[in-house]
């Protein structure tokens, strides 16, 4: 599952060429960032931050500081705050909707046929959600909105969207679930239990974030899902 890290680190480190010795240097060098590595760096030093329970706004002031860079650097990578917001919500969708569409393609290879195929598939997304966020606290700060507020509306909007996508997907493994199943009404009750289970996890990821990551949003969860798609 993928954790905080947006792109492992590269190694900095470089070797002299053979058979040279440099002189220590008075002073550390600081080597410069390869082309890319430096916007890879500040997202990876947000997300780090995010992780504080209960964090005060974080301040690209601050973001600089826990570079070691100035705030023009961070400018020179991301026009604004906002984009640099952005970028972790890029790596969200990007690393659960990945996740989404292998878990509805290897079920509807296994599952095929099952009168449960539905619920199983939805079951297996939702549990999926709720672990991405376990493992990455400040993402599921930005997922839930705390990390958002005072931020540009549009980034908010863009993880409604998110979840907007989510549940549609939820809807569409459910009602091909019922149609198997023969149910009289099957795409009224796949949008019925598609909201509900958006409530279940959205509701997990508020309590995860609120507790200061103490409630783990996985608590019960197979017994859980169990309830709700029984």
């Amino acid at each position: 599952m993928p954790d905080a890290t947006i792109i492992p680190s590269t190694d900095a480190s470089e070797h002299a060429p053979q058979g040279l010795e440099p002189a220590a240097p008075a002073t550390p060098v600081r080597k410069r960032p390869k082309p890319g590595e430096r916007r890879i760096q500040i997202l990876q030093a947000l997300a780090s931050m995010l992780e504080q329970p209960g964090g005060e706004r974080i301040t690209t002031a601050a973001l600089a500081a826990r570079l070691d860079v100035s705030e023009a650097a961070l400018y020179r990578h991301f026009a604004s705050k906002a984009q640099m917001f952005e970028g972790l919500i890029e790596f969200i969708e990007q690393s659960v909707f990945t996740l989404v569409n292998q878990i509805v393609e290897r079920e509807r290879t296994t599952t095929v046929g099952l009168a449960d195929q539905g619920p199983r598939q939805a079951a297996k997304v939702i549990a999926m959600l709720v672990q991405f966020a376990e493992k990455n606290p400040g993402m599921a700060r930005v997922m839930v909105g705390d990390a958002l507020v005072h931020e540009n509306e549009r980034l908010q909007q863009r993880m409604n969207q998110f979840f907007d996508k989510i549940e549609s997907t939820l809807k569409q493994c459910l009602r091909d679930g019922a149609l198997s199943a023969a149910s009289a009404t099957p795409t009224v009750d796949a949008q019925i239990r598609a909201s509900v289970l958006m409530a279940f996890a959205g509701g997990r990821l508020q309590r995860f974030v609120r507790s200061g990551y103490k409630r783990l949003p996985s608590e019960h969860l197979d017994a859980s899902l169990r309830l709700l798609l029984g």
